[in-house]
């Protein structure tokens, strides 16, 4: 899911602190927030939008001006399930789930709703996306433009910071980004890295794309399969090649059980498929100088 300029955003969560710290963010980069939602605050005005009940309410109250797009959830874990199944049923086209430790069976139950419904979700355990120039969604620095900047290079990533740090290389090697999709770190996720792939591979706007993984589970391995009928130049990083089996590093899907899981076999599933696995962050520049040339920011 690539979150646009066009897009109407609902911020779940807009009163608190974070929610607001980081819809005042989203605001001043050009996200286009047409309301919040707090059910203890409905019918009052913060971040200078109007605040709801519910996602519903929201959706009847600004249906005439087209109703809302994403929305975004700041949301402590026990009240994401209520709040994402608000969404869905409001007629969210799109979630954006910041929150950790949210139980397994909550997830799993508003994953399945959202897919029923047609709603692509980013999350759990996101830090959000970035379409550079247009609009962010979460806690990413999309404003700072030493790191964040248009141009042709996809990013996917597992990981907030890693993230962070692959757009900052890029960025000192004069390419800038066509989206960021924060897929999340949990187990159980709504957006997998093979499904990032695919979106990107369609989009007009990316020329390359780098796939920031991790040790655990098998998305990575997925994501080969269908990176081995691309045409675009794609890079890897995986982060945990020296962890030792069985323990967790990190986020709660960085856990190696057995053989799967392992960096070498995704390194190894990558590398099949014509993907460039890269040792380190910081070797990402030269790929992407290698690889796509002249093709820098736009």
């Amino acid at each position: 899911m690539i979150v646009r300029g066009s897009d109407r955003v609902l911020v779940q969560g807009i009163t608190g602190k974070q929610g607001t710290f980081w819809t005042e963010r989203m605001q001043e980069y050009g996200t286009n927030v047409v309301g919040g939602v707090n059910p203890n605050k409905a019918g009052t005005v913060h971040c200078d939008v109007p605040v709801y009940a519910s996602a519903k309410e929201a959706k009847k109250a600004l249906n005439d001006e087209g109703g809302f797009d994403v929305s975004v959830l700041f949301i402590p874990p026990l009240g994401v399930k209520e709040a994402a199944l608000d969404a869905i049923e409001a007629g969210a086209k799109g979630l954006v789930v910041l929150t950790e430790y949210i139980p397994v069976h909550d997830v799993m139950w508003f994953l399945a709703a959202a897919r029923d419904a047609g709603c692509r979700v980013l999350g759990p355990n996101t830090a959000g996306s970035v379409t550079p120039g247009e609009c962010f969604c979460g806690f990413m620095p999309a404003f700072n433009d030493n790191i964040f900047k248009p141009g042709r290079v996809g990013v996917i990533s597992r990981s907030g910071s890693l993230g962070t740090l692959i757009c900052l290389n890029l960025a000192q090697a004069g390419f800038g980004q066509s989206a960021f999709i924060g897929i999340g770190g949990d187990p159980i996720i709504g957006t997998t890295t093979r499904d990032a792939l695919e979106t990107l591979d369609v989009d007009s706007r990316t020329d390359a794309v780098v796939i920031v993984g991790e040790i655990g589970g098998t998305m990575e391995e997925a994501a080969a399969e269908y990176a081995g009928t691309m045409k675009k130049p794609i890079a890897a990083f995986i982060a945990g090649s020296a962890a030792p089996k069985g323990k967790r590093m990190g986020h709660a899907g960085a856990i190696v059980m057995g053989d799967r899981g392992t960096y070498d076999s995704k390194a190894r599933a990558l590398t099949a498929a014509g993907v460039t696995v890269v040792e380190t962050p910081s070797a990402i520049g030269a790929w992407a100088r290698e690889s796509i040339g002249g093709r820098r920011a736009s």
